[in-house]
């Protein structure tokens, strides 16, 4: 049995992501602050970067980049990543947003497998650019470095286009013509988490629709300030803070990585009224002693998403910042948003407050239902109390066009129905709220008995002890799967095996139970913080 969404129908307008996003923008939020960098304190306005979007889109046309055409982007959060961003997509192309984290090999694989012409990048992460442009075939002319020393200068990125090479002709914007419900914008991959990263093709309606869902429910306004340190390269930075934030004309404080002191600094020196995070952050803010030290109480609310957030870690959060945590979920597929908690937790639009352990309802003009993935069978929404577990599928205006040049991919992942089949097992209410349990993938089968590591995971983190965890199954010794947990310990901290196994014994049913440990230095993550299990089973 599907649920629809709760909230009102949105209008989805037929545009661009430019347009949907500063065509109708005035002259009093032209003159308004959009962007800061954290590091150097440089502000940029809207009138600003719009006029600097358009130059870029222009001096792209007139290197005959358009329609049709891919532009990888390769760079940290910056104002001169929004700017890219925005101007590859005002051309006419379409963006394949890269991993910052990515060595030359995986560079090169993605510009070959999305076929890009051009790559461009900042001088921190100019080596594997270089090199991954030129296993994929890339002329020296085709890679762009940012903040280099520019095509005839001397020093770090010369002999390649920098800014300033691109700007300088200060050509006009192209005339673009295509369908916005067919034409791609961003091309993001997959984490690969579970196999092979695919490309993830969402046009230019998909990400409208996205930003139009979910805008209502955030309650963003113009004097928001956002801490914007989720990368833009990843589907959540780049719908969630880049494109929202954009369209509600807040300002965004952009920080180019994660360091906790800086974090919290940004937070006090720019009073911050909304930080999204993922989980791993949410740890932190839980529990490090630096968090005392700042002054944290301009924040209205903290978002998490990318990955489960335990209700016990979202109370300690809300506690001890004394702020409104909320969480949400989707995936690169969704563009990314599929189910949300509304800012205030629900109040205004539903009356009442979602408990923290809901990722929230389903979005606007959209669709839900959970189907028993051994039987196939649709599971009945309650009338009171909690569903059945099944696997989550979805169906709205933001569900991708499918995978790049992978039609198999495609028809395991979007049915013929046109309902997505996320690969994430959850229960729903019977007020339309949706709990995620876990990816359907990822399940520990000990003795038949079906163990979700999010749950584990949620337990070890509750030990004052435990700094970051996770848990993978692994076979022993007579070959039976079981729960083995990675753990980092707090600094100073003295804990043992059998300590951990204890606590967590102490919590959780007798097959739940965790049966080894081993203590590591740091959990492996993506940079949307999810972990990286298939690194730990290495």
């Amino acid at each position: 049995m599907s649920f629809a969404s709760p909230f009102p129908e949105v209008d989805i307008p037929t545009a661009s992501v430019y347009e949907y996003l500063f065509a109708q923008i005035t002259d009093a939020e032209l003159d308004t602050v959009a962007l800061i960098d954290a590091k150097s304190g440089r502000e940029t306005t809207y009138r600003e970067m719009v006029a600097r979007i358009d130059s870029f889109a222009g001096a792209l046309a007139a290197r005959g980049i358009g329609v049709g055409d891919v532009v990888g982007l390769l760079a940290p959060n910056s104002s001169a990543f929004a700017v890219s961003f925005h101007g590859i997509l005002r051309a006419g192309a379409t963006a394949t947003t890269i991993n910052a984290l990515f060595t030359a090999k995986d560079i090169a694989k993605q510009l070959t497998d999305s076929n890009a012409t051009m790559l461009i990048t900042v001088t921190p992460l100019l080596a594997q650019a270089k090199e991954g442009a030129s296993l994929a075939g890339l002329p020296d002319d085709s890679l762009v470095v940012l903040d280099g020393a520019g095509r005839d200068g001397t020093g770090d990125g010369a002999g390649h286009p920098n800014a300033a090479d691109l700007l300088g002709s200060e050509t006009a914007a192209p005339q673009v013509n295509f369908a916005p419900s067919s034409h791609l914008a961003a091309l993001p991959y997959s984490s690969g988490t579970t196999g092979n990263p695919k490309g993830v093709m969402l046009t230019h309606r998909n990400l409208v629709a996205n930003v139009a869902q979910i805008r209502p429910l955030h309650g963003m306004q113009p004097d928001d300030v956002v801490l914007a340190v989720l990368p833009f390269f990843h589907i959540y930075g780049m719908t969630v803070l880049l494109n929202a934030a954009l369209h509600a004309r807040a300002r965004l404080v952009i920080m180019p990585s994660f360091d906790l002191g800086e974090f919290l600094g940004n937070i006090a020196e720019h009073r911050c009224t909304i930080a999204f995070i993922a989980p791993p952050v949410a740890v932190a803010l839980a529990k490090h002693p630096l968090v005392d030290e700042h002054d944290l109480s301009s924040l209205k609310v903290v978002m998490s998403g990318a990955a489960p957030l335990d209700a016990d870690l979202g109370h300690a959060v809300a506690k001890r910042l004394g702020c409104k945590v909320v969480q949400g979920y989707g995936m690169s597929e969704l563009s990314p948003v599929s189910h949300i908690t509304p800012f205030d937790g629900g109040r205004v639009n539903m009356h009442e407050e979602a408990p923290l352990s809901s990722v929230g309802w389903t979005v606007s003009n959209a669709a839900s239902k959970l189907v028993d993935p051994e039987t196939g069978d649709e599971i009945e929404v309650p009338d009171q109390g909690l569903s059945q577990t099944g696997e989550l599928w979805f169906k709205g205006p933001n569900v991708m066009a499918g995978y790049l040049n992978n039609e198999a991919a495609t028809k395991e992942t979007i049915d013929d129905d046109g309902w997505l089949h996320t690969g994430d097992l959850a229960q729903v209410d019977d007020k339309g709220l949706v709990y995620i349990v876990d990816r359907l993938k990822e399940l520990i089968k000990y003795k038949g008995y079906q163990v979700p590591p999010a749950e584990l995971e949620a337990v070890l983190l509750s030990h004052p002890d435990i700094a970051d965890a996770a848990v993978i199954g692994v076979r022993d010794e007579e070959g039976e799967e079981v729960p083995k947990a990675f753990v980092v310990a707090q600094e100073g901290a003295e804990l043992t095996d059998a300590q951990v196994i204890e606590f967590v014994a102490s919590h959780v049913a007798p097959y739940k139970k965790v049966r080894q440990v081993e203590f590591i230095d740091a959990i492996p993550k993506s940079a949307s913080g999810k972990i990286l299990r298939k690194d730990l089973r290495k």
